[in-house]
């Protein structure tokens, strides 16, 4: 899947110049540092401190403020990505780092149960803060199926055009495919909506 031609220019009214502002959010440790670290052409910035409580037993370090990375499209766009933390008690930052994005991706872990409605809450201030166009990112999917996206699907009251796909957070194709995906979705809404609007 490429970039249609015409979106960069679309892409770049509607961001900073020749730099457009990608949010990466999700529950806590569903892959959201991962999936920057991997597609990111700098060090990622990171703001990743040792967890002491329960939930130690699933991760070490979680993010406290955010990750901050970047991808060069082509030579005219450049894609800022910002990393939120998945835990609430870190939401003040979600609103912060949604200031000016021109969509998100909602990392979604397919190895937990609880990983969807986690990301319903996440994904209900996201809609309240912007009204962009968003990816649902399944990780670890393996064994995704048809049934599982429709689970999904209603468990984030999704409209029907909102693609939902799965995506290995370790390797750069997959994540290149959900940002391309992203764009994309942002350029047909962009189509629809004229500047200014």
């Amino acid at each position: 899947m490429a970039l249609r031609s015409q979106g960069r220019t679309a892409l770049r009214r509607r961001g900073r110049g020749k730099a457009a502002k990608i949010v990466v959010t999700g529950p806590f440790a569903a892959g959201k540092t991962t999936l920057i670290r991997t597609i990111s052409e700098i060090t990622v910035l990171s703001t990743e401190r040792g967890i002491t409580d329960e939930t130690s037993a699933r991760k070490r370090e979680t993010t406290v403020a955010m990750d901050f990375g970047r991808i060069g499209i082509d030579s005219d766009l450049v894609l800022y990505l910002f990393g939120t933390p998945g835990q609430d008690r870190f939401e003040f930052m979600w609103e912060v780092l949604g200031e000016g994005m021109l969509g998100y991706v909602l990392v979604v872990d397919g190895d937990r149960e609880e990983s969807p409605q986690e990301a319903r809450s996440i994904l209900d201030a996201f809609r309240k803060m912007a009204k962009v166009p968003f990816v649902v990112a399944v990780n670890r999917a393996d064994g995704f199926s048809p049934v599982d996206e429709e689970r999904l699907r209603s468990v984030l009251d999704l409209e029907a055009d909102v693609p939902v796909l799965p995506v290995d957070a370790t390797d750069k194709a997959s994540v290149k495919d959900v940002l391309l995906t992203l764009l994309n979705h942002i350029l047909d809404r962009l189509e629809r909506v004229p500047v200014g609007a």
